[in-house]
């Protein structure tokens, strides 16, 4: 339902522990009144008035999460720990209320998710409060003119840092945990901010360029999760230390060199979720499918940890004899194939 969609997304962002009160919450059809921002019992009171203030921006948040919940499951399709939701957890478990690097990619692609959609929502036309980005405009160095809607980064930035980051900032932003989480949830934003693309278009005779008119957009957000899984898999592991009058996470191997603000850090290992452990949220990896051939993570021997895995045989079907017709459709044959199917014991 619309509402079990909003109310898991929302989980995602706010790291809900209420999910099972929310959910009898079947009344509620979306975030559209103010009422509805105070039942979502997850959200801190600063996050409810922005709720409250921002009644149009709302149905964005919830887009930007759903893309971030499917954005990490593409991503980890093929890992132990693949992304899987759950019902009676936090939407993603237990893995991260740890300080993993797990976890560090969540709240990065959640941050990025919001920014990403409000974002997009403006330039649509869908947020009385923004719109497209007006400082890009003139003639640009390389001598093309600026012009059509150029996205409005700033805003949906903007609107990620205030009520994303506003969890952590409320808790003075000194817990390890809380420093972490911040630098994660900027981290997220900068692979948008350094993704950032020029889209032209050409006008003239006979589709000459001899007029090229041009604006700035956001990048696929594919992109962006291809981005984030890059800084996941070099993520630095890092701890607190007193710099001055003020808290900061520093490389824990101080051979390493220091993060960057596009860079994932962590605070403690992950585990090898090879085992189900419903204690810490981890689903383990029997009956998953696996590539026996495959030497890499999603290989039978890395995926099952060395259990062994089942082949069965199964009939796949699927399109085949495709031809085209005038005009204009394109007509298939079903047809089955037996393949070996392997999953882990």
């Amino acid at each position: 339902s619309t509402f079990m969609s909003c109310f898991r997304s929302l989980c995602l962002l706010t790291q809900i522990t209420e999910c099972l009160y929310l959910a009898k919450l079947s009344s509620v059809g979306s975030i559209s009144e103010e009422e509805t921002c105070e039942k979502l019992k997850g959200l801190i009171q600063r996050q409810v008035q922005m709720c409250k203030r921002n009644l149009e921006v709302m149905d964005s948040v919830r887009r930007g999460a759903q893309l971030a919940i499917e954005e990490c499951q593409y991503q980890f399709r093929n890992r132990r720990w693949n992304c899987s939701t759950l019902d009676s957890l936090p939407v993603f478990g237990k893995v991260v209320t740890q300080g993993t690097r797990e976890a560090a990619f969540v709240y990065a692609i959640s941050s990025a998710g919001v920014a990403f959609a409000v974002t997009r929502a403006c330039s649509s036309g869908e947020l009385e409060k923004c719109g497209c980005d007006r400082t890009v405009h003139g003639v640009s160095p390389q001598g093309f003119q600026w012009s059509g809607c150029s996205d409005n980064i700033a805003y949906g930035v903007a609107f990620s840092q205030s009520f994303v980051d506003v969890r952590e900032r409320s808790k003075g932003a000194s817990s390890s945990r809380a420093l972490m989480n911040l630098h994660n949830n900027e981290a997220g934003r900068k692979a948008i901010l350094t993704h950032m693309r020029v889209e032209c278009k050409c006008h003239g005779v006979s589709g000459s360029c001899e007029v090229k008119t041009c604006w700035r957009a956001v990048p696929p957000f594919r992109q962006v999760g291809h981005a984030l899984k890059e800084k996941f898999d070099g993520a630095t592991e890092v701890e607190p230390r007193r710099v001055g009058s003020s808290r900061a996470l520093v490389p824990r191997n101080a051979q390493f060199k220091p993060h960057t603000d596009e860079d994932l850090v962590y605070l403690e290992p992950s585990p090898d979720f090879c085992e189900q452990d419903m204690r810490s949220g981890v689903l383990g990896t029997r009956g998953r499918t696996c590539n026996k051939t495959s030497k890499a993570i999603d290989g039978c021997e890395l995926l099952c940890c060395g259990r062994g895995f089942h082949t069965a045989q199964v009939e796949l079907a699927e399109r085949c004899s495709c031809k085209f017709h005038w005009c204009c459709f394109v007509k298939c044959r079903q047809c089955q194939r037996l393949v070996e199917l392997h999953t882990c014991r």
